[in-house]
């Protein structure tokens, strides 16, 4: 009596395809439905540092190999597909990364009947889980720049990768002793760092460099700069982000939708020393939120004050 992990993995994802579920979930599921094969598993490990004595351990060891699993089983069924970050999530899919891209930009989808139904959730709904992960996790006070203010006096697609979705800054005078405070305050570079967000649903392989470079030109002004996603999809996604990062500085966030506490940077941002004010000043003649921005982070260096009013809480 086999349990044949693999098939099993398999099984399980093509009940519910394109629903994404981690390693721990299949396992359960696994140990539930084949009670039998996963006892006479257990009683044939020779497991001796850690026992295979009780459920818990059992569904651990049996999480530990879907995961060893995986490269095996993708390049036997590439339908089998995988989030990067932690947890890593499994799902089946039959849509090429192209369509995948399509479907997760598209606002609503089909339910099989042909009746549309709303989408889970959308690119602007991760805008508010950012402003709360980077405020939580990293003090930077952010703001949402919406491309609808923006003057086109440039045509339609004129600036489509001129202006971030989200900007921030980063108070680093904080915690500093006053009088420390009124010597930087004439020199506002060293007061602050100031960053800036492209924000996408989805990063697979076949638009992991357009949005990166997307990423690139929208932030080439701020001293940090990040690509943003709910997911990045694919291992070799992840090997291209690395690549483009050693050579560009843009830094990854993947934002845990279910989970934003979960949320995390995959990659740090390279510094820039300098903010190039040339650049920041034509995203400011575009765009009205931008314009803002720049206002408050003046009110920030002339008072020390972020008031809480002008950014996104």
């Amino acid at each position: 009596m086999t349990l044949r992990l693999r098939d099993r993995t398999i099984e399980f994802l093509q009940i519910e395809p394109n629903k994404k579920f981690s390693a721990r979930q299949i396992a359960e599921w696994v140990y539930e439905t084949y009670p039998k094969e996963c006892e006479a598993k257990r009683v044939r490990s020779t497991a001796r540092v850690f026992p295979l004595e009780d459920r818990n351990s059992f569904i651990t060891q049996l999480v530990a190999e879907i995961g060893s699993n995986r490269p095996s089983m993708q390049k036997k069924y590439p339908q089998l597909k995988t989030t990067e970050g932690r947890p890593r999530k499994f799902y089946w899919s039959t849509q090429s990364d192209e369509d995948e891209i399509i479907s997760a930009e598209a606002d609503t989808s089909s339910d099989g009947t042909g009746k549309s139904i709303k989408k889970t959730y959308s690119e602007h709904d991760l805008y508010p889980i950012l402003s709360n992960f980077l405020r939580s996790e990293l003090n930077v006070f952010s703001k949402r720049i919406d491309e609808r203010k923006s003057s086109n006096v440039r045509g339609r697609g004129g600036n489509r990768w001129l202006y971030p979705d989200l900007v921030g800054v980063e108070d680093l005078s904080q915690n500093w002793n006053l009088e420390i405070k009124r010597i930087v305050k004439q020199y506002a570079d060293h007061k602050t760092k100031l960053w800036s967000f492209e924000v996408k649903k989805l990063v697979n392989l076949s638009n992991v460099r357009e949005v990166f470079f997307q990423a690139v030109s929208n932030s080439s002004w701020a001293n940090f700069g990040y690509l943003v996603a709910g997911e990045f999809v694919g291992e070799k996604t992840s090997q291209e982000l690395r690549m483009l990062s050693s050579l560009h500085g843009i830094g990854v966030i993947r934002l845990d939708v279910e989970n934003p506490t979960e949320s995390q940077i995959l990659i740090p941002a390279i510094e820039k020393t300098n903010v190039d004010w040339d650049t920041a000043n034509r995203v400011a003649q575009e765009n009205k939120d931008f314009r803002d921005y720049i206002k408050a982070v003046r009110q920030f260096y002339q008072t020390g004050d972020l008031r809480e009013k002008d950014w996104d809480l």
